[in-house]
């Protein structure tokens, strides 16, 4: 069974990819862990190391995080670096925020979590 490894900078990833993984994965096939970190800081100083300590065979590697103000470019290639070695390794960043995923188009997220929820739309605090 390959060994799915999410890290993730906070709780928000997680909670969405606890959401999504299942629909997409067989879980006969791939099991799931996900390392959640205190923040996008705790991410960058712990990453390689508790990538290289992983022992876990047969694991494959995903990194999630914000863009926020970082050059998404420059933001991927540090990343990188401080990856070197770690294969196979996948590394995305959510421009700008994990959360604009969310609300980003509310009717595609309604159709592939068949929930409700267009009601968000119009009000105040989910307009931008």
């Amino acid at each position: 069974m390959k060994n799915l490894v999410f890290f993730l900078e906070g709780r928000a990833e997680k909670a969405l990819l606890q959401g999504l993984m299942p629909r997409l994965l067989d879980p006969h096939k791939f099991s799931i862990t996900y390392i959640v970190f205190q923040g996008k800081h705790d991410l960058k100083k712990k990453l390689s190391a508790r990538m290289k300590d992983w022992r876990k065979p047969d694991s494959a590697f995903v990194v999630l995080v914000d863009q926020d103000a970082e050059d998404c470019r420059a933001l991927k290639a540090t990343l990188l670096r401080e990856c070197e070695g770690i294969n196979p390794l996948l590394i995305r960043i959510a421009c700008h925020e994990l959360e604009s995923w969310y609300f980003g188009d509310l009717a595609a997220v309604e159709k592939a979590l068949d929930k409700k929820l267009s009601h968000y739309i119009n009000q105040r605090k989910y307009r931008e």
